[in-house]
């Protein structure tokens, strides 16, 4: 099966595999007091260039983003997202499940949250009968495959901070950013005032396993329990981190990225001229959201896995990974043509 469903679809990179493979020999100290935990909490602290900091791995990235809130928040506080993201669209409400605090959802032609959407939020601190605003969360890159530039993560920080509030960024997807604007994962994050993040892997090449990084003193400080408590401590976890080492120290996480970025880029040249689909959003990572003929869309399952969007108005996602192909690409490409052309023939045999 070829996908264009998700790139959680795809496969195990290679030099991922060969890293969980040589972590597979004789004894080591559970629970992440092992070699391979070390160095690869070192890969982030050197990629960073923070050396205070303490890396934690985690089995997934809902779990990575509720450990992450949950050092943020307490239960009268509020998480401020877009009403697209992540934690607000996609886990099963385990946010507000595991901390307690409200969420609120806030729209976005794009995905992505500007002060100026922000703002109208962020009111009733310490008046009793309300939710504390707390955190800003966005996501990188955000659920509509948009990207934040640095600059506009510092704006989010900066109003952040101006109202005692932490700038929390979902990164399971931060490489393809790093990628398309050429910036390192420091300018991304540290530089732009970032408070803690989350850094993808399983979407991006790796087996399994995100690694959440607080910025911040005070919200690594009972991080670790936190953990604990929600079930992401892995007992083997040379397994998770024996997979950041190579990611890292070999520049897997930012050429995979790329690797999906330019996929997504010869997908939209190849069907941007197609009469009858839209492109609703602009190409700035692994992701295309196009509104298609439902008859079209229908026939194309056949061949290929892809997720609805907006069933109201029949828009779909299609999303590359690291391992998408030429071929998948062409093939794709000229199923979809043929179908365009085949449902014109129809239509106007039918008038």
């Amino acid at each position: 099966m070829r996908s264009f469903g998700s790139d959680n679809n795809s496969g195990v990179d290679p030099r991922i595999m060969r890293a969980i493979r040589d972590a597979n020999s004789d004894h080591a100290v559970a629970y992440g007091d092992d070699q391979w935990t070390h160095a690869a909490q070192e890969a982030i602290r050197s990629l960073l260039g923070e050396k205070e900091i303490e890396p934690l791995f985690l089995f997934n990235g809902t779990g990575a983003n509720v450990v992450a809130l949950q050092a943020c928040t307490l239960p009268f506080h509020s998480i401020l997202c877009a009403a697209t993201a992540h934690i607000a669209v996609d886990e099963c409400g385990a946010p507000v499940k595991m901390t307690g605090a409200a969420l609120k959802e806030i729209p976005t032609p794009d995905g992505k949250l500007t002060p100026d959407l922000v703002r109208p939020y962020l009111h009733g601190f310490g008046f009793e009968h309300h939710s504390q605003p707390k955190v800003i969360a966005i996501s990188q890159t955000t659920e509509l495959g948009t990207v934040y530039t640095p600059q506009e993560i510092k704006a989010l920080s900066g109003l952040a901070h101006s109202h005692d509030m932490v700038l929390f960024v979902d990164g399971t997807r931060i490489a393809n950013a790093c990628a398309i604007l050429d910036v390192s994962l420091r300018e991304m994050t540290v530089e732009a005032g970032v408070d803690i993040f989350t850094l993808g892997g399983t979407k991006n090449g790796l087996m399994f396993g995100e690694a959440l990084i607080p910025l911040r003193k005070e919200l690594a400080e009972n991080i670790k329990y936190y953990r604990k408590q929600t079930s992401q401590l892995y007992s083997k976890m040379r397994f998770i981190s024996s997979q950041f080492i190579p990611y890292l120290n070999e520049n897997i996480w930012l050429e995979n990225a790329k690797r999906s970025n330019e996929a997504a880029q010869k997908l939209y040249r190849e069907i941007k001229d197609v009469e009858g689909p839209v492109i609703t959003q602009p190409v700035q990572s692994n992701a295309l959201f196009l509104i298609l003929p439902r008859e079209i869309s229908e026939k194309l399952r056949e061949r290929y896995f892809f997720y609805d969007w907006d069933e109201s108005r029949n828009e779909v996602r299609l999303v590359c990974s690291w391992d998408t192909t030429e071929g998948d690409i062409r093939e794709f490409a000229g199923y979809l043509r043929e179908l365009v052309k085949n449902e014109k023939l129809i239509v106007k045999s039918e008038e």
